[in-house]
Order: C-alpha cells, then structure tokens, then sequence
C-alpha cells in the first residue's frame, strides 16, 4: 500500500511549532489539587479544541471531575485501527521558578516556561501532527487524548480510557527522542502500629507505638537494601521502598497510643499491590512485631512488547525523521501509559528532549519537538493503514541544541 506523507505541511514547520509551544506556555494550567486557587486545564483545553476545529480536525471537551477538562481531536478516513496520541494538559506549581512561568523565552533553540518540558511539549507535537493529517486522514482514526489531572490522580487519562476504545497508545512525556516501553508503578501503603498509653514513669503498664514502629521501620530499611535491590527489570532497574512519613504518639510523659508509618514502594511489571501488602506484612511478622497494613493507592507498572505493531512503528518512523533507530529503554517514574495498558491497549512513549521537570527552570528543546510531531504524523500513517513497517520516506532531521 502506498500513503503519501503530510510532512511538508505547515503544520510541522518549525516556526508553526515554536509559535504553537509558546501559546500553550503561556496558558497557566497549573493543578488545582497540587496547590489552592490554580485555575486548572479548563483554558488550555478549550485553546486545544478551538486550534483542532481550525485545522480541520473534529474536537470537543470532556469534562472528567468538577471544573476538570479534556480536550479530544479526532481524525478518521475510514474503517481501520484507533490510535491514541495522549498528552497530559496540566502542570506543577510555578513556585521557585527562577524564569518566567508563563512568558516564554527562546534561547539557542530551547524554550523556557512552567510546563515546556512537562508536558506542553509533547502537547504540541500531538497537535501538530493532527494538523498534518486533518486534510488527509489516514485509513482508520486517530485520537488526540489531551488529558487533566496526570501529576496527581490521573482522572483525566482515567476518563479517556474509559469512553474510547483504541487499537494502540503514543504517549508523548519527554523521553530525549527514546522508545519508552516500561515504567514503574507505584503503591503507597500505611502501616499503623498500637500501643498502650501509660504515663511515662510507668513502664510497667505503657507501650510505645512509636518503639514497635522503629523496628518495623529497621526491618523495611534492610528488606529494601538486602532484598528488593537484587530484584532488577533490565529497563527500568530495581524495585525499592521507602519510609515516606511518621506520625505517632501524644506527648512527652506519655507512651504512645499509635503510630503510623507512610510506605513508597515502587514496583517493576509484573509485581501487584497484593504482593507489595504480603510482602509488608511478612517483613513485620519476621521482624516479631504486628501492624495493621493498608494500601492507601496504587498505580501499576508499564511493560510493553518490544516487537509489538505500533512499537514497529514507532521505532522505524523515528530512524526515517531523525536519522538513527531510537534506544529502547524504561523510566523509573509513573505515568499514564499504564492507563492505557491497563485497559488493555499496547502502549509506549515517545517525545521530545529539554530538562527542568517540576523545577525552578524549564525548557524544551524545539527541534525535538518538531521531529517527535513529523515521527507522530508518520506512525498514524504506518499504523492505521494497518502496515507492520513504517512507511519509506526520507526525512532530514530538525537539529537540536544538544
């Protein structure tokens, strides 16, 4: 079957992409969970919808919680495979930045502001892409999942999966132009340990919550260091564990009642939350103590098969735009590719390269951004046609500044 590519549309110019990338820094979506008085993603995910409706794609918003918003596009020329393309709208707190938020700045090819790198990006080149296609839609559909609420509970990724069926997943977090094909996940667990309370010159009735609870806390450090670090995923490395918080006990004269203990365990694929809690549970018992042990919330891990259709795809339109067949690796954080898997969508990340994720400088490297939209723009291509291999077009990499 021969397709021919949008690539030359103006979509994918690199001025149109910069342009495009400083409109959205420039839009506070700061989360509103993450911090009081953020506006949220409802202004950027109307921005999102109006720009798709202009280019010619279908759009309309979701809303996924109070005052929560996605933005959806659709492209479709017929029957064939559903892709998804999901970036997440909204950001962390501007506190601390030492450059201007929401004023963009270019410098030597990078662009500054809360959000270029974490996820606006990666937004862009979803967009840009849709715009490439709008006028000649792929055999099959393609669906822009411009998503709320990924940097605290993930309600928006959530929602998506939920309403839209899809064949395969393109998340585009930064990845430095990687293949990303397994995360971590994540469970957090309370542990809760009893006491008796006594006055505190009465040791022979009271009980400290607070004792019991630092040998529990021993006995996890040396699980972590002697056991969980041997257990390692050749893409994303160890498993781990971590005592996040403490809270116990009422006052100095006083042996403690209670104490309870916030766990951090993150876990490689394969692992569940059900093993992460037996595992707690036979830490406490082997260290002579008991406790109540609860998951208080959960996120799974990512692993998707490196031979699979659309990480074909991936691979093979990146070598055609940037020159070189990209490394496959894993990541250790979460992120809403494991929403997708979840609800059984083979799933991979692929975007663009810059620093400051979450911190008091943000870029994002341009020219990345413009190839991680013209890969985007030739996978939807390759997979909705249904090709096992990327189509064959020849593509002069955008240069980057590193």
């Amino acid at each position: 079957m021969t397709l021919s590519s949008s690539n030359d549309s103006p979509a994918l110019g690199t001025d149109a992409v910069q342009r495009l990338l400083a409109d959205l820094v420039r839009i506070d979506s700061r989360n509103p969970e993450l911090m009081a008085g953020a506006p949220g993603e409802r202004a950027i995910a109307e921005f999102c919808r109006d720009w798709l409706l202009r280019a010619g794609a279908e759009a309309w918003l979701d809303e996924v919680g109070p005052g929560r918003w996605n933005a959806v596009g659709r492209v479709s020329g017929g029957p064939g495979p559903t892709l998804v393309l999901c970036a997440h709208l909204d950001t962390v707190s501007s506190e601390g930045m030492t450059v201007p938020a929401f004023e963009p700045r270019i410098e030597s090819g990078r662009l500054y502001g809360r959000g270029a790198y974490d996820m606006k990006g990666g937004v862009t080149a979803i967009l840009a892409a849709i715009g490439a296609l709008a006028g000649a839609p792929p055999a099959g559909t393609v669906l822009a999942a411009l998503v709320a609420d990924e940097e605290y509970a993930s309600i928006g990724a959530r929602d998506f999966a939920s309403r839209y069926p899809a064949d395969a997943c393109v998340v585009t977090e930064p990845s430095e132009g990687r293949l990303i094909l397994a995360h971590k996940g994540f469970v957090w667990a309370e542990v809760e340990t009893t006491g008796v309370a006594a006055h505190g010159s009465r040791w022979d009735l009271g009980v400290s919550a607070v004792g019991r609870m630092g040998r529990i806390i021993a006995a996890l450090e040396t699980f972590d260091r002697d056991v969980l670090r041997g257990r390692v995923h050749p893409l994303v490395g160890p498993a781990s564990l971590h005592c996040a918080t403490v809270r116990g006990g009422e006052a100095w004269s006083t042996y403690a009642p209670a104490c309870v203990l916030q766990v951090e365990r993150r876990t490689l694929p394969g692992e569940s939350p059900a093993l992460v809690l037996d595992q707690l549970r036979s830490v406490i018992q082997a260290a002579g103590e008991e406790a109540e042990v609860r998951e208080v919330l959960s996120r799974s891990p990512l692993e998707c098969d490196p031979a699979s259709p659309i990480a074909r795809q991936v691979r093979g339109a990146a070598q055609e735009v940037c020159g070189s067949v990209p490394e496959d690796a894993g990541v250790a954080y979460w992120m809403d590719a494991a929403v997708f898997a979840d609800a059984g969508v083979p799933t991979v990340n692929y975007g663009p390269a810059g620093e400051g994720a979450h911190a008091a400088v943000e870029w994002v490297d341009v020219g990345s951004v413009v190839n991680t939209a013209r890969v985007l723009e030739r996978v939807c291509l390759g997979f909705c046609a249904g090709e096992r291999e990327p189509l064959s077009r020849g593509q002069a990499p955008v240069g980057t500044s590193r």
